[in-house]
């Protein structure tokens, strides 16, 4: 069985119970981010960095909006990530993303991340084959670099149903205030599916480390991907707290 293929995407919640857990899970972040930050105990703890990555309409907006929704936005950073500028491809891939990275005490979440090296760049030949192949040993040691400088390094993959990217392509498609959201190049990507599935699969194996391990989460249910999330981070600084 493959890591995406074992994940169970009936699981769903009702709105009220949606409802009830992100109220007790938001609740909770808060606390831990305020302890996290220095203004509940008496000096700052680990930074806190939670990276998203996951397929087209799979509810990355989403399930961030609900994440950072009840936290001071003076103390933490949503930052989004594309493609890389002419400037940012003169240099070495990792280091663009180095200024949203948080401090001891900080918080950010990245919407896309570095391992667009292995997946985007891989399957559309942005990167060369030499390039991605070795990107597996430099993200590991990257983020080996960061963790055993203090950070809680959390990385999300949402995973929705081809079944189901398709329905929410409709659906984007014939509402006005998200037919932006869908471009012609989303369109192609689901022609190719198996390639980004394998590079998935590929990424997952050889990049969920012991002090970064990655957390793949059902989400053709909105609902449920949402409060997942936010159990996972809290999870994550529990356990560091601990």
């Amino acid at each position: 069985m493959s890591a995406l293929s074992d994940l169970d995407l009936s699981l769903t919640l009702s709105k009220a119970e949606e409802a009830e857990q992100l109220e007790a899970a938001q609740e909770r972040l808060l606390t831990l981010r305020l302890q996290l930050g220095g203004q509940t105990a008496d000096s700052v703890g680990p930074p806190l960095c939670v990276l998203f990555e996951g397929w087209d309409a799979s509810g990355k907006g989403g399930a961030i909006k609900r994440l950072v929704d009840h936290l001071d936005p003076r103390h933490v950073r949503v930052k989004q990530y594309a493609a890389p500028t002419p400037d940012e491809k003169r240099h070495q891939y990792l280091l663009r993303f180095s200024d949203a990275l948080p401090g001891r005490g900080g918080m950010a979440v990245l919407d896309r991340s570095w391992y667009g090296r292995v997946l985007v760049e891989r399957v559309e030949g942005f990167a060369r084959q030499d390039e991605w192949q070795r990107a597996y040993r430099e993200i590991n040691d990257f983020e080996r670099a960061l963790c055993d400088d203090g950070m809680i390094l959390v990385k999300v993959f949402l995973h929705i149903s081809d079944a189901e990217q398709l329905k929410r392509f409709k659906a984007r498609e014939q509402d006005p205030l998200k037919a932006w959201k869908l471009t012609d190049e989303d369109w192609r990507n689901r022609g190719k599916r198996a390639e980004y599935e394998a590079a998935v699969e590929e990424m997952v194996s050889r990049t969920s480390s012991e002090w970064a391990p990655w957390s793949l989460i059902p989400a053709d249910s909105k609902r449920y991907a949402r409060v997942a999330v936010l159990k996972t981070v809290i999870a994550a600084v529990e356990a560091r707290l601990a």
